[in-house]
């Protein structure tokens, strides 16, 4: 039987040249479709919500997220943590947060959705430096036996505790801000969202 004088090497090369190209084209409109679901760094910086997973977070650890060019610290609070902030609130300026800036929805006792994690806004509220994570209860530095753990700020000296409210006597005015933020899972949060907002 006569292929009429087609050459089917050349063929089948040019049929797996043109997958192969078809392919490269395929990636290549699917990359830049897949990226754009990813806000870009001026979104971020304008404000776009930010996810984190923090189900890698051991208790007492914290870890720090970038949302609209500010550091916003993720704190996982152990129940030590959670039983020594009521010990607190005769030393604190503002222990109810009555004057604090924060969603209502961390408007109780440990400000925030759930007691073990903190999310917060981590600069000062005297002149914006980013306080220090200091956990380590007895800090001979901070007060020794008083210090139950929380943030110093290098600048001036604010402390605050590990729900982020302020001391007495030092130059911060107002509890460490709560930015808005929800739990998308019981893993991943996303900064920069309130609870029931899309």
């Amino acid at each position: 039987m006569s292929n009429g004088g087609v050459n089917e090497g050349r063929r089948r090369f040019l049929t797996a040249a043109t997958c192969v190209v078809g392919g490269a084209g395929a990636v290549g409109v699917a990359v830049p479709f897949v990226g754009s679901w990813n806000p870009s760094a001026r979104a971020k910086a304008a404000g776009a919500p930010v996810k984190y997973n923090i189900s890698k977070l051991e208790p007492g650890q914290m870890v720090t997220v970038e949302w609209r060019g500010k550091p916003v610290y993720v704190v996982r609070r152990d129940k030590t943590i959670l039983e020594n902030l009521p010990k607190l609130d005769d030393r604190l300026r503002d222990p109810g947060s009555a004057e604090s800036v924060q969603p209502d929805y961390a408007n109780n006792a440990y400000r925030s959705i759930k007691p073990e994690y903190m999310v917060i806004l981590g600069l000062c509220t005297h002149l914006g430096c980013a306080p220090m994570f200091r956990p380590d209860v007895g800090a001979a530095d901070l007060g020794g036996a008083e210090w139950l753990g929380g943030f110093f700020c290098p600048c001036h000296g604010s402390k605050f505790d590990l729900a982020g409210r302020v001391f007495k006597g030092v130059p911060a005015p107002i509890n460490l801000e709560v930015p808005p933020y929800r739990y998308e899972s019981d893993a991943v949060i996303t900064v920069g969202l309130s609870e029931g907002e899309a």
